[in-house]
């Protein structure tokens, strides 16, 4: 973006990085990314002062003036996909106008998976914790 008083550049990591905070805001939302995005995002995670990749799952293309956004995803179990690729839309593009001022000219969403909770795990927490009660006793 050029004015008479000189030129601004918004880095592409900048419009990725907007764009993936805003879409994790979205009620529905449970994960950015396909399975081997949140793969490695996991792996980083567990290494000592490493950030988080706030970008993860968004790829974006940026000119002078507009942008284009696509977004992979993992919906929660039970949230209307239409409603909620829509509230994802509204969000990244307010988000982005906002803040770049450029002109979002789409936001393309894919639904990699549904993320449903596991109550095994609580089951499972619940005995260990029995039994250790058990043993103690």
């Amino acid at each position: 973006m050029s004015t008479e008083r000189g030129k601004t550049t918004i880095a592409d990591t900048v419009v990725a990085k907007i764009a993936g905070l805003a879409a994790r805001e979205v009620t529905g939302v449970h994960a950015l990314g396909g399975s081997a995005t949140r793969a490695v995002g996991a792996l980083r995670d567990r290494i000592p002062g490493a950030s988080v990749n706030h970008a993860q799952g968004v790829s974006v293309e940026v000119g002078e003036k507009q942008a284009a956004v696509d977004v992979d995803i993992v919906a929660e179990y039970g949230v209307s996909i239409n409603d909620l690729a829509a509230g994802i839309r509204r969000n990244v593009i307010a988000a982005l106008e906002r803040m770049t001022g450029l002109e979002v000219v789409e936001v393309n969403i894919t639904v990699h998976d549904v993320y449903v909770a596991d109550d095994t795990v609580d089951r499972d927490v619940d005995a260990k914790r029995t039994s250790d009660e058990l043993r103690v006793v």
